[in-house]
């Protein structure tokens, strides 16, 4: 963007939430809060309101439903995003994007179509996609008892664990 400061929504202030490590693959259904990183393989759908980090050495096979979403590494499969796209010098995306902004960096890889329309949300859809989020919030901290408790049981240990987590 030329003349521009860079105004993006997950520089140094994010935290991440959550990620899958490098070498961890995981397949299924990914709902999160706040900002999740993958530096492993996942192969699924992802559906959030918050923003998705897909790492260097990421690769994701499957359908993105998120706020934002920044790609390093490489995303095969269709992404909507409610804020913006942004694809580095590094990332790869192969699949169809809808998106009111779209960032693409020199030497960055997409093939598909893109779809861009502005979002203007209305104090509805606002309260609406609140109570949806606040809905999901409670879904997902059951799901996440859940598997911990199924963990557990078995006796795995967590690969994909943050820095710190016990």
């Amino acid at each position: 963007m030329l003349g521009k400061k860079n105004e993006h929504p997950m520089s140094s202030s994010g935290e991440v939430n959550a990620f899958l490590g490098k070498g961890t693959s995981f397949e299924g259904k990914i709902r999160f809060e706040g900002m999740f990183r993958i530096d492993g393989a996942f192969h699924g759908e992802v559906l959030s309101g918050g923003s998705l980090i897909i790492g260097n050495t990421g690769a994701v096979d499957g359908q993105i439903n998120v706020t934002n979403l920044i790609v390093n590494g490489r995303l095969a499969g269709n992404v909507t995003a409610i804020d913006r796209i942004e694809i580095t010098a590094s990332g790869q995306i192969r699949g169809d994007i809808q998106t009111p902004t779209l960032i693409i960096s020199e030497g960055a890889i997409f093939e598909g179509n893109c779809q861009m329309e502005k979002r203007q949300v209305g104090r509805d859809e606002r309260v609406s996609f609140l109570e949806i989020k606040e809905t999901e919030r409670e879904e997902i901290k059951q799901e996440n008892t859940e598997l911990l408790r199924t963990s557990k049981r078995k006796g795995n240990n967590h690969q994909g664990k943050a820095d710190g987590e016990d």
